[in-house]
């Protein structure tokens, strides 16, 4: 079966040479083999991430690290930032953990602001807030230091933060925010397969999670720390990964970090200028647009352009290319393409000719 270039939101296209190291031999995940290969990695992800603390691995998609985030670090009450279809699962997750939980809730194509954010922190009721920086059901992307820049007035209240479609897309400085767990899946913007989850936890949430008697066992903060410590992971972890991680990593630092965030501007750019050309209008509100994925309106915003969704995405998959058709309430009224990961001028141009031709069939 021929294979469909993946431009949807994620899981992305991955690489042969991703693929080959994902392939690699088994070691075991207790001997000094893995041992040496985490020490490699771990100054690669601090850079990654802006920080000088030790970055761990979760063999889980993001949802556990954000289920254990609040498991490890919410006592009295949280705070779930919500705008759109994956942020308002997190006040689920809250409540299902048996968590006081609140929603600071905006409608979807807007972001978080700060000062919204700032109404809620000064009634005192929480010790912590979720955050999607970036919000792939809307391609809205928050302004996140806007809102970590209030830690400084609310220097108890836990910030946990999914970055997993714009951590390594974007800068993100995990130290210089000062927010306390930032978290990001593999299958998006590192453009490596599912089933990896990679996070970094401040010393306020560390302190905090050893204080916690029901944080659980497999996200259990406190462990993930001790183990990193020794290069090593508290649970058998996908050996496969890790190696794909470490193939990803020499290629981001080969580009060179300011260049891949360039790259993933510029693409960006280009299809924001088609959906443009052929009329239509984006979904999120202006200024806040992702730089990983665009969304654009097909009749959930006023004026623009409407085409046939289901019927676009079959002319294009014909040719070889699969993009999203909209996701939870606003699925047919918009859709939405990716240009996360290793995506060049070169390749997303490709896309756009196949764009090009199936618009002329609508």
């Amino acid at each position: 079966m021929a294979h469909v270039k993946l431009h949807i939101p994620g899981p992305i296209e991955v690489s042969d040479k991703t693929l080959r190291a994902f392939r690699s031999p088994m070691i075991g995940h207790r001997g000094q083999g893995f041992k040496d290969l985490c020490a490699k990695i771990q100054p690669q992800l601090q850079q990654l991430l802006y920080t000088k603390q030790l970055v761990y691995l979760s063999t889980s998609s993001a949802w556990g690290v954000m289920e254990g985030a609040i498991r490890n670090l919410v006592s009295k009450k949280v705070l779930n930032c919500m705008c759109g279809a994956f942020s308002d699962k997190w006040l689920d997750v809250s409540k299902r953990c048996g968590k006081e939980a609140e929603a600071l809730q905006v409608p979807w194509g807007s972001p978080i602001r700060g000062a919204e954010v700032d109404k809620k922190l000064a009634t005192g009721q929480f010790d912590a807030l979720t955050l999607i920086h970036n919000e792939t059901s809307t391609g809205v992307m928050s302004p996140l230091a806007e809102i970590a820049a209030l830690k400084k007035k609310y220097p108890d209240v836990l910030f946990i933060v999914d970055a997993v479609s714009s951590l390594s897309a974007v800068p993100i400085k995990f130290d210089e925010l000062s927010i306390d767990v930032l978290l990001a899946g593999t299958q998006k913007a590192f453009a490596m397969p599912p089933g990896l989850a990679v996070f970094a936890c401040s010393p306020a949430a560390l302190a905090k999670a050893a204080t916690m008697k029901d944080r659980g066992y497999y996200f259990d903060f406190v462990e993930f720390q001790k183990n990193a410590e020794q290069n090593m992971t508290p649970s058998t972890p996908s050996i496969g990964h890790v190696y794909a991680l470490e193939s990803k990593l020499e290629d981001m630092l080969t580009e060179g970090l300011e260049a891949r965030y360039a790259r993933h501007r510029k693409t960006n750019q280009m299809t924001r200028d088609w959906a443009a050309k052929h009329g239509f209008t984006l979904y999120p509100e202006k200024g806040f647009e992702s730089v990983t994925l665009t969304c654009i309106s097909n009749g959930a915003r006023p004026g623009g352009r409407i085409v046939d969704v289901p019927k676009l995405q079959k002319l294009v998959k014909d040719q070889g290319f699969l993009i999203d058709g909209g996701y939870g309430k606003i699925k047919g009224t918009t859709f939405r393409i990716s240009n996360m990961g290793d995506e060049t001028e070169a390749t997303m141009s490709q896309l756009y000719a196949a764009l090009d031709n199936a618009m002329k069939q609508l």
